[in-house]
């Protein structure tokens, strides 16, 4: 029996994005045991017990204590986001034009190299050293979900766009199970501390890369061991919508187009939200409810293992009712984002009021991530939709613009909640609200499931025929006036 190599690309990019999400999100957990603990001001009376379960058999580390401020933390997990911010068009452009396959490669490569490399970072200059690790350790990354959606774009028929897209990027959540998990373990018993931490996953990700440059492909024509049947299949069932070389993308197109911008501000609620529980569920755990780093690894996963469940089943829900004709593309982008939009947003504010009722708030927390997963065969896959052949770089737009966030709410969190008090954190969690509840409300007034006109390249090509011919004609005028 062969492997359909559509899904052997299915796995390895599944598998790229859980790397790149253990490498960003690995210091997430690790800097709560590389700080000196914060002294609450005697002020801020409500503070969660601290959970004093610690099993014996915790090895005592040797690494360093770093006496480094809420403020100071929040720069350094906003840092990434700086260079991953800076890569997306340029990864996206590459993507289109070059295929996927090395710009996601080598992007995984060099972060994983940058993580190997962070505790000698941090014990030669402290935390500016690590400031400017992880900006260059952002600047490998950003060309991840262009690079990928490039790929998708060639690898998956529509009719399995939700399953194939939602596996792919489901490895974000198990990315982030994994790194809460054995992070948590690693910090738990590693006789040298949080540097352990940093040594598993860049390892892991150069793992990754060699893997990845053996056995995938830009495309199926490229591909030295795919079937003829399945080349023929993906070619008939994609030749439609996805050209191999089409023209350079129509930018005037694209960023006049209200279904583009409805994507990116869905892209801004859903990064907003998932960002700032990824960049900071773990020192709300320690912080406020008191949790044990053991406690801590299993619990902070514990939201993320769920979520991935509910992508995978919502994804093929999604592309039955699509296939059976049941509702359209567009109504079912719309429905899955309402719900990913809607439901964490009360329910991670619920969180809040939950007091020190730390499994009552665990669980809420839970039940708004899992919500959240309804993202994936929502607006995660909407660009593939709009655009076939640009999905790259449209990727490349939206997803560079919802990173934005990623710099923005580690520091609200540090400037808004500098004592760490369930008040402080409070607010954080409104602000959550009302950025989901306003751009999810933008989305599903505007966005679209349908390819759009600028995708297919003769339109492209008449288009810019026509705008030569009317700067060709504005020309002649001007000489038949002189």
């Amino acid at each position: 029996i062969r492997v359909q190599q559509r899904w052997v690309f299915a796995v390895m990019g599944f598998l790229a994005l859980f790397n790149a999400y253990t490498m960003r999100v690995c210091l997430s957990m690790a800097i709560t045991e590389m700080t000196v603990p914060i002294n609450k001001t005697e002020k801020h009376e409500r503070v969660c017990e601290i959970e004093t379960t610690e099993s014996s058999d915790k090895v005592i580390a040797s690494s360093d204590l770093y006496e480094w401020d809420e403020s100071t933390q929040g720069i350094i997990l906003s840092s990434f986001y700086w260079g991953y911010v800076i890569s997306h068009i340029p990864g996206g452009l590459m993507a289109d034009k070059f295929g996927g396959k090395y710009s996601l490669g080598l992007g995984i490569l060099s972060t994983a190299i940058f993580t190997l490399l962070t505790p000698l970072a941090v014990d030669a200059g402290g935390s500016t050293a690590l400031i400017v690790l992880r900006v260059l350790m952002g600047l490998g990354e950003g060309t991840t979900f262009p690079a990928l959606n490039a790929m998708l774009a060639q690898w998956t028929p529509p009719e399995e766009r939700s399953k194939i897209g939602s596996l792919v990027f489901a490895g974000a959540q198990l990315g982030n199970v994994f790194t809460s998990t054995i992070s948590g373990l690693i910090l738990h018993y590693s006789p040298i501390g949080w540097p352990a931490v940093f040594y598993v996953f860049g390892a892991i990700g150069v793992l990754w890369f060699i893997v990845w440059t053996a056995i995938c492909y830009n495309n199926p024509s490229e591909h030295p061991f795919i079937s003829e049947a399945e080349k023929k299949f993906l070619h008939e069932r994609m030749s439609e919508h996805t050209h191999a070389k089409p023209p350079p993308a129509p930018w005037r197109s694209v960023f006049t187009s209200v279904p583009v911008w409805a994507l990116i501000m869905a892209q801004i609620g859903h990064d907003w939200g998932f960002f700032t529980m990824v960049t900071d569920l773990p020192k709300y755990m320690s912080s406020v409810l008191g949790f044990s780093i053991k406690s801590n690894g299993y619990l902070s996963s514990l939201p993320y293992l769920c979520m991935w469940f509910f992508s995978i089943f919502s994804s093929c829900i999604a592309d039955w009712v699509i296939t059976a004709g049941y509702m359209s593309t567009t109504s079912v982008r719309k429905i899955g984002t309402t719900i990913a939009s809607i439901g964490p947003a009360i329910f991670i504010v619920g969180a809040s009021y939950a007091g020190c009722d730390k499994y009552t708030v665990v669980a809420m927390f839970t039940i708004g991530m899992t919500l959240m997963g309804a993202f994936y065969p929502g607006m995660k896959v909407n660009a593939l939709d709009l655009s076939p052949n640009y999905s790259g770089s449209l990727m490349a737009i939206v997803n560079g613009m919802g990173a934005l966030t990623g710099i923005i709410t580690p520091i609200i969190v540090g400037e808004l909640a500098p004592d760490s008090t369930n008040e402080q954190w409070r607010l954080v969690f409104w602000i959550v609200f009302g950025v989901f509840v306003v751009t999810n409300l933008i989305f599903v007034m505007y966005a679209s499931g349908e390819v759009q006109p600028w995708n297919d390249p003769e339109f492209v090509l008449n288009q810019r025929a026509r705008r030569k011919g009317v700067e060709a004609g504005m020309e002649k005028e001007r000489y038949s006036a002189c």
